[in-house]
């Protein structure tokens, strides 16, 4: 009788041992446990910690309420402009709602990384080429609108979307490549005129300030052969002075006016007495034409010959 008891004792014991193991559960921190008792669910969901469920009645899910991330396969597509560029992105999302990503969806996973493939085509096709590259931000918030809107209803909550690389094709690389050398170049362009501008104004001002001094100019010419001398190069410099070369510019311009003057005289009198093939050439006294020949009467007296 005893033996009975105690083996009954030890068989209850050992059932209760297995119904505990079969009923225990641990659910981590970061995991919350949906039930479903028949297949219908219980409220509420199960938090973290140890909990029970009925063996072969409750069927337990864990979720994982971490954030994800997710890469989108890379998308290619034609952007406003009609050029061809293939776009790839990564989706963070996390589930908010245990129960809805159980219930209202059968792969929430799935269906995010569906969704974030066809929104980045739909956003390629309203962009242009210049958002894609410059303007990610936006694009940016414009896909997190697009996707976050339907995932509310699976539970999940896109916390952010980033477009991680634009692939162009290579002509369009090259044709980029030109358009940023003409632009650098036109901007060196620019700055360089506007310098030259600058340069010729302050040249200005000094050619007007060194005109009141003669001698500045020739200090300053002197400021320049020292400052070539210190270079210690093989170039010889040889000042010469610039009032001796304006001294020999004035004497060239009075010697050619005083030649037109003495040219224009001989014409004038050459048009009021034509000259003859035996006519005598006009006297010409200190570089100027005598207007008077001598005559008969003036000339003197010839001596008496013995």
């Amino acid at each position: 009788m005893v033996g009975e008891l105690v083996a009954a004792g030890v068989a209850l014991a050992s059932a209760g041992t297995v119904y505990l193991m079969a009923a225990a559960r641990v659910v981590k921190q970061y995991e919350r446990g949906v039930v479903l008792r028949l297949g219908r669910l219980t409220s509420p969901v199960r938090g973290p910690g140890f909990t029970m469920i009925i063996p072969a009645v409750d069927r337990m899910r864990k979720v994982n309420m971490q954030i994800v991330t997710m890469p989108v396969p890379a998308q290619e597509g034609i952007t406003r402009d009609n050029v061809t560029v293939r776009v790839d992105a990564v989706v963070y999302f996390k589930v908010v709602d245990a129960a809805d990503a159980v219930v209202r969806v059968e792969d929430y996973r799935f269906a995010v990384s569906q969704m974030a493939q066809t929104s980045l085509r739909s956003i390629i096709g309203k962009s242009e080429l210049d958002d894609l590259l410059s303007n990610r931000e936006k694009l940016n918030q414009g896909l997190e609108l697009m996707m976050d809107s339907p995932a509310i209803g699976w539970g999940v909550s896109v916390d952010r979307v980033e477009i991680k690389d634009v692939s162009l094709p290579e002509t369009m690389k090259r044709s980029m490549a030109r358009q940023a050398e003409a632009t650098r170049d036109r901007r060196a362009r620019v700055i360089n005129a506007d310098a030259e501008l600058q340069a010729s104004r302050k040249l200005a001002e000094a050619a007007a300030a060194m005109s009141d001094q003669p001698a500045a100019l020739q200090l300053r010419l002197l400021q320049t052969v020292v400052a070539v001398a210190a270079e210690k190069n093989s170039t010889l410099v040889l000042p010469f002075p610039v009032e001796l070369l304006r001294f020999l510019e004035r004497s060239g311009l009075q010697a050619q006016a005083q030649t037109e003057q003495v040219e224009a005289e001989t014409e004038r009198v050459r048009a009021q007495r034509p000259a003859t093939r035996d006519a005598a050439p006009a006297p010409v006294e200190n570089g100027q034409v005598s207007d008077a020949l001598p005559v008969l009467e003036d000339l003197p007296e010839a001596e008496k010959l013995p």
